[in-house]
C-alpha cells in the first residue's frame, strides 16, 4: 500500500510538471510564432486605409506596442488608422487571408497588456473613428464610433441635461470601455459597461460586420436570441472589434456633494462602507484609499487630507433628498469611529478631490519616481470585503513593499498600484507573488480575479482557476467559430 501511495504521489507530481512544461513550451512558442509578412502586405493595406494612415516608424510601433501597465512592449510589424468600418472590415478581411494578428486599439489605457502585439502583425487605431453618430435625448441612449472617449462624448452632451455617468478615471475610448468591460467610481449606482451597453456594431475577423442586437435596435430590453452584445463585452478584442456602440445616458442629477472622512483603521473604513450599502443609501460614489494612497495624493496633487484610512463620498439627487442621505451617512461613519467628515458642495472642489482620486496612478508613481505601475484588482461580494482588504493590506506589510490600496468598495472592488522599478526584479517577484495571493483569496471569498481591469495577459491562469477547465473550453470553442485562424488580438484572455 506504502508503495501504491509513493507511485500515486509521484504520477501527480509528473502530470503536474508535464502541465507547466506544456504551459511554457505555448508561452515560448507564442513569441517563436512570429508571422512573417508578405512584401506586397504594406502596399494592400495603404490601398484600403491609404498610405498616409500605414506606420511603421518604431516610434508609432512602440506607441501603440503597450499600454499603462508594466508588460514589457512588443510591438506590432505596422500600425494602420481606420477612419470608417469600412475601412476596418477590409482591414480584417486582409489578415485573415493572410493569417496575419491583428489587433484593435483605442486609446492605450488598459492595466493589462490588452494592446501588445505577442505575435506581431497589424495594430488597428480607431482613434480616427470619431462620430457621435446620434443623441436619442427622449430615450436616454445615444450611438458613438470607436474613437469617441467619455470626456468628449460628456462635452458634447453638456446642453442636453443627460451625461454617461461610467468613469473608469482614464479619458478611454467609449468603445474601448465595452471591449474591457470597464466601470469605475459610479459604478455602485449606475452599473458598469455590461448593464449600460445596449448594442454594438462588431467586425467579424473575416470581415463580416454585424450589429449583435440587430442593425438600429436600442430598446431597454429585449429576450430575443442569445444575447450577443453581452458576449462581446468583455472580450478584449479577441472576437471582433467594435466599430460602435450603443448606450445608455442619463439624467445629469440636480444636486451633488462630495465629502471625505477619514478612520482609525482599514476594518472601520470597510465596515462603514458596507452598512451604507446594506441602510439601502442610493450613493452615487463610495471610494476607498488607504493611507499610503492619501500621503501619495497629498504630495502630487497638493491636498491636505490626514493621512489615514479614508473614504471619498457623492450623493447625487435633489437638494432635499441629499441632506437626509448625508445625515444618515455621517451617523454610520461616526459610530465606525470616523472623523474629520468634510463636506464639498463647490463644483471646483468637487472636481478637485475627484480629480486627485483619478490621479491616484500617477501619484503612486511618484512615490517611486522612475517607476512603473504594477496594477492589479479583485472584486468580492461586499459582505466579504473587510476581510479581503485587511489581508490584502497585511500580505503587502509582511512582504515590505509599497502597495497603496485604492477601491470601488460600494460594488466590492479595489485596486492595489504598487510602483516598480522596471529592472528590480527582486521587488517585481513579491509583487507579484502578493497579487497573486490576492487573487486566490478573493476566488476563495467567491469573487472574481479582476472587476475591471480585464484579463490580457496578466490572469490567463487565473482566468482558468476562475471558471474552471469546462469554462475555458467553452470560451475556446466560441473563439474558434469567430475566429478560426486565430488572428483576432491573440496571446490574450487564454493561453
Amino acid at each position: 500500500m506504502h508503495s501504491q501511495r509513493i507511485i500515486r504521489s509521484y504520477s501527480a507530481l509528473f502530470r503536474k510538471l508535464q502541465i507547466i512544461s506544456n504551459i511554457q513550451r505555448h508561452k515560448t512558442q507564442q513569441v517563436a510564432e512570429k508571422i512573417q509578412i508578405p512584401s506586397s502586405f504594406a502596399a494592400d493595406l495603404a490601398q484600403i486605409v491609404g498610405k498616409h494612415n500605414v506606420s511603421t516608424a518604431n516610434a508609432v510601433r512602440e506607441q501603440h506596442g503597450h499600454d499603462e501597465s508594466y508588460h514589457s512592449i512588443e510591438l506590432p510589424d505596422m500600425v494602420a488608422f481606420a477612419e470608417c468600418t469600412e475601412q476596418v472590415s477590409e482591414v480584417a478581411r486582409l489578415c485573415n487571408h493572410h493569417g496575419i494578428p491583428l489587433i484593435p486599439f483605442g486609446s492605450g489605457t488598459g492595466l493589462e497588456g490588452g494592446v501588445n502585439a505577442v505575435k506581431g502583425g497589424v495594430c488597428l487605431d480607431l482613434s480616427k473613428m470619431t462620430k457621435i453618430v446620434s443623441v436619442n435625448a427622449g430615450d436616454f441612449d445615444c450611438t458613438v464610433e470607436a474613437g469617441v472617449t467619455r470626456k468628449t462624448l460628456n462635452s458634447y452632451l453638456r446642453d442636453t441635461g443627460l451625461w454617461f455617468p461610467i468613469d473608469p478615471g482614464a479619458d478611454a475610448s467609449l468603445c474601448g470601455m465595452c471591449a474591457t468591460s470597464a466601470s469605475g467610481t459610479n459604478a455602485v449606482r449606475y452599473g458598469t459597461m455590461r448593464e449600460n451597453t445596449m448594442n454594438l456594431e462588431v467586425v467579424l475577423a473575416d470581415g463580416t460586420v454585424f450589429d449583435t442586437a440587430g442593425k438600429g435596435k436600442r430598446t431597454k430590453k429585449t429576450s430575443a436570441g442569445y444575447n450577443l452584445t453581452n458576449l462581446f463585452v468583455g472580450s478584449e478584442g479577441t472576437l471582433g472589434i467594435i466599430t460602435k456602440a450603443t448606450i445608455r445616458l442619463y439624467p445629469q442629477p440636480e444636486a451633488t456633494i462630495s465629502a471625505t472622512c477619514h478612520f482609525e483603521t482599514v476594518q472601520a473604513a470597510v465596515d462603514s462602507t458596507v452598512q451604507v450599502l446594506q441602510c439601502g443609501i442610493p450613493i452615487a460614489r463610495i471610494e476607498f484609499l488607504d493611507e499610503v494612497s492619501v500621503d501619495a495624493c497629498n504630495k502630487f496633487s497638493k491636498l491636505n487630507m490626514k493621512v489615514a484610512p479614508s473614504l471619498f463620498l457623492e450623493f447625487h439627487g435633489n437638494a432635499s433628498g441629499l441632506e437626509d442621505q448625508t445625515k444618515l451617512v455621517a451617523e454610520i461613519v461616526q459610530a465606525n469611529g470616523g472623523s474629520n467628515f468634510v463636506w464639498a458642495k463647490d463644483p471646483e472642489v468637487r472636481n478637485h478631490l475627484w480629480k486627485a482620486r483619478h490621479e491616484i496612478l500617477y501619484a503612486c508613481m511618484a512615490l517611486k519616481p522612475g517607476t512603473k505601475p504594477y496594477s492589479t484588482d479583485v472584486c468580492v461580494p461586499i459582505s466579504n470585503l473587510p476581510k479581503v482588504i485587511t489581508r490584502t493590506k497585511e500580505m503587502i506589510q509582511e512582504a515590505g513593499i509599497i502597495g497603496p490600496i485604492v477601491g470601488h468598495v460600494g460594488d466590492g472592488n479595489f485596486h492595489v498600484f504598487y510602483p516598480v522599478h522596471p529592472d528590480d526584479q527582486e521587488t517585481l517577484a513579491k509583487v507579484k507573488d502578493v497579487s497573486h495571493k490576492m487573487a486566490l483569496l478573493a476566488l476563495e471569498l467567491d469573487g472574481t480575479c479582476t472587476g475591471e481591469h480585464g484579463i490580457g495577459q496578466g490572469k490567463r491562469e487565473l482566468l482558468e482557476r476562475e471558471i474552471g477547465e469546462s469554462g475555458i473550453k467553452v470560451m475556446r470553442h466560441l473563439k474558434m467559430a469567430l475566429d478560426p485562424r486565430g488572428i483576432m488580438n491573440p496571446g490574450k484572455v487564454f493561453f
